[in-house]
């Protein structure tokens, strides 16, 4: 069963996060995490992005959601909200909104922020309620997670979440493993909710 991934990163931090839940994904027996990228947005442009990205994951495309079994989805937290790039991708998804094409399967969401309190929640929050619409099933790191009640940088029950200025070399320990968890989470419940 193929679980995608989808993420905007700028300096990497949300990447390593989808890498990490990817990981976790791919922890379940007969899951596969798939990852994507949303390709960046300009209010004005004369020229237009290659189909290809030239590095990281290939940009996400339709076809990734109507065969995917579950989907994370994960942005850097720009004033405690999605960035564009994320919130662009919503914005185009009113076709499969209407087909249904991503009703009753599960969904987490994930962030990062330079700052401990620079938003993630909402950012989190965000992120669930157009899932919501389309409706999925929303999985958060329940506190049964032993690294939730220990993490002094990222994770929250609501999705996986790294903080920058917390750790010089990419994600703490709690911020890997909380991602992780997340990422067996969204495969169980996706075997679970597969027609």
């Amino acid at each position: 069963m193929k679980i995608l991934v989808v993420y905007y990163s700028v300096k990497g931090a949300t990447e390593a996060l989808a890498r990490a839940i990817g990981r976790g994904i791919e922890m379940t027996s007969g899951c596969e995490a798939v990852l994507r990228a949303a390709p960046p947005v300009a209010a004005q442009s004369s020229q237009s992005l290659p189909a290809v990205p030239d590095s990281g994951a290939p940009y996400v495309a339709k076809d990734d959601l109507r065969d995917c079994g579950g989907l994370a989805l994960g942005s850097p937290t720009r004033f405690g909200a999605p960035s564009a790039p994320i919130q662009h991708f919503l914005d185009g998804l009113a076709a499969e909104w209407v087909s249904g094409a991503l009703a009753s399967k599960p969904a987490a969401v994930f962030t990062s922020s330079n700052s401990m309190h620079g938003g993630q929640e909402a950012t989190l929050l965000s992120l669930a309620v157009p899932l919501l619409h389309h409706g999925m099933v929303l999985a958060g790191i329940p506190y049964t997670e032993p690294e939730l009640r220990k993490t002094l940088s990222g994770g929250s029950p609501y999705g996986a979440s790294h903080v920058e200025r917390a750790s010089e070399n990419g994600l703490t320990g709690e911020e890997k493993t909380l991602a992780e968890a997340l990422g067996r989470r969204l495969a169980s419940l996706a075997q679970a909710l597969a027609p």
